[in-house]
C-alpha cells in the first residue's frame, strides 16, 4: 500500500491527465476493432465501394466483378487473368469456379431457410465416388452393431469371440444445373445489380433443387432423399383414419419410433398444408376432451411438436401422402460436396434480344447413413432417425 501512495505522490495532474487520454484513446480503438471484426462481411457492396478496392491483387473485388468477368471473357471484349485460376474446363464448357469468399455470399442464400444441409453431415469429395466405412446393424435381438456380443463369464473363464460387421456406403456426385438470362445492358453497366441478381436466383435455385432431392431424391442421376431411406420408419395410420387428416396419435407414435439417442437432434418437417390440422389437433378423454395446442390468434402459430422444432416446407409431399410430415435426425444425412458452384455464360443463345444466359452447375450427392431401421432388444417396433406417417387416402 505504501509503494501504491509513493507512485500516485509522484504523478503530476498534467500526466495524470495524459495517462486519463491514452487510455481512452486505446479503449476506443479496442471497441472500434471489436465492433469491426462483428460486422458480417457476406453482403452486397454498397455503391462506389468497388472503387476503393485495390487494384492488381490478383483478387475480385466482388462478386459482381467476377460475374463481369466472365462476361467479358465470353463476349471476347477482355481477357482476366483472374480466371485462370479459376477454369474448370473451358469457359464456354465447364465454368468458372466461383471464388471461396464470394461463394460463401453465394450460399448465405441457399442456406437461409434450407431445412436439410444446415444439419446434414457434410463432407469434402476428393473424387466422384467416395465410400465411407458403416456399421451393418439392423437388430439387437441377440447382438449389437450386426455381430458383436457381450458375454457375462466368471472369474478364469473362457470369453467367446465376437465381432461387429462393417460395411460401405458410397457417394456418387450428381450434377445439379440452371440458369437465368439478364439483358447485355446489365451486365456491361452494373457489376452491383449483376451480383444482387445472380446471387439472389442462383442462391434460391440451389436452395430449392437441392433441398428437394435430399427430402425426395430418388438415388437415380440425383442425392437419394429420406423419403426414398431404406432406413426411413413408416407408421400407418389409425383404424378408421379419415382421408388428409393427421392426428394427435399419429404424432405419439412417430415420436416413439424415433432412436431414443436422436431426440435431441430431431426436428419435424412438414408441408404446410398439415398447419391447419395441427392447430386443431385434440385429445380425446373418456367422453370429453381438450385441445392439444392453445389457440390464440395474437400468439404465434405452433413453432414445436413436443418440444421439438417445427419446419414448414413445401418440399414435403402435400397432406395425406406418404410425406407430408417426418420426425426426423438429420445429422444421419451425409452430403457430399465435389465441386463448389461455377458459373459460366454464353451471349450466343439469346443473341437477337441482347439477352446473356447464366449457367451455374455444382456436383454433390447425398443419402442416410443407416441401410436399415432397427429392431430393439425388446420389442418388435422397429426404431430410426428418419420416421414418416403412411398414407391416408
Amino acid at each position: 500500500m505504501d509503494n501504491q501512495d509513493e507512485i500516485k505522490s509522484t504523478m503530476t495532474e498534467q500526466q495524470f491527465n495524459d495517462l486519463k487520454s491514452e487510455i481512452k484513446s486505446d479503449t476506443k480503438n479496442v471497441l472500434n476493432d471489436l465492433l469491426k471484426s462483428n460486422v458480417s462481411s457476406e453482403r452486397l457492396p454498397m455503391a462506389g465501394e468497388e472503387k476503393k478496392a485495390i487494384a492488381g491483387n490478383g483478387t475480385f473485388k466482388s462478386f459482381g466483378e467476377f460475374a463481369q468477368a466472365i462476361y467479358r471473357h465470353d463476349k471476347n471484349i477482355s481477357s482476366d487473368n483472374r480466371l485462370k485460376a479459376l477454369s474448370e474446363g473451358t469457359g464456354s464448357d465447364g465454368g468458372f469456379l466461383v471464388p471461396e469468399e464470394f461463394r460463401a455470399e453465394l450460399l448465405r442464400n441457399s442456406i437461409e431457410g434450407a431445412v436439410v444441409r444446415p444439419r446434414a453431415r457434410v463432407i469434402p469429395m476428393a473424387s466422384n465416388t467416395i465410400e465411407l466405412p458403416r456399421i451393418v446393424d439392423s437388430s439387437h435381438a441377440s447382438n449389437v452393431y450386426g455381430g458383436a456380443t457381450g458375454y457375462w463369464v466368471e472369474e478364469a473363464g473362457s470369453y467367446t469371440a465376437s465381432q461387429p460387421t462393417f460395411g460401405s456406403f458410397e457417394l456418387k456426385a450428381k450434377k445439379l444445373t440452371g440458369y437465368t438470362q439478364a439483358s447485355d445492358e446489365l451486365a456491361s453497366d452494373s457489376a452491383i445489380a449483376l451480383e444482387s441478381l445472380l446471387i439472389g436466383i442462383f442462391g434460391d435455385a440451389i436452395r430449392h433443387f437441392e433441398e428437394d432431392s435430399f427430402i425426395n431424391g430418388t438415388g437415380v442421376g440425383q442425392p437419394q432423399g429420406i423419403l426414398n431411406s431404406d432406413a426411413l420408419v413408416t407408421v400407418a395410420k389409425e383404424t378408421g383414419q379419415t382421408a388428409t387428416t393427421l392426428l394427435y396419435e399419429n404424432l405419439i407414435k412417430m415420436y416413439s419410433r424415433m432412436m431414443p439417442d436422436s431426440h435431441a437432434n430431431a426436428v419435424w418437417i412438414a408441408h404446410p398444408d398439415t398447419l391447419p390440422q395441427i392447430m386443431k389437433m385434440s385429445l380425446a378423454v373418456g367422453t370429453g376432451g381438450s385441445a392439444v395446442y392453445i389457440n390464440n390468434a395474437s400468439d404465434g402459430v405452433p413453432a414445436t411438436i413436443f418440444g421439438r422444432p417445427l419446419i414448414l416446407t413445401e418440399k414435403c409431399k402435400t397432406l395425406g401422402q406418404k410425406g407430408d410430415i417426418y420426425y426426423a435426425d438429420l445429422s444421419f444425412y451425409v452430403i457430399g460436396d465435389r465441386q463448389g458452384v461455377t458459373i459460366a455464360s454464353s451471349p450466343h443463345v439469346n443473341f437477337t434480344s441482347g439477352q446473356t444466359v447464366w449457367r451455374f452447375t455444382e456436383r454433390l450427392d447425398g443419402a442416410v447413413w443407416m441401410d436399415s431401421a432397427v429392431t430393439p432388444a425388446n420389442g418388435s417396433n422397429t426404431i430410426s432417425p428418419i420416421v414418416a406417417l403412411a398414407t391416408r387416402s
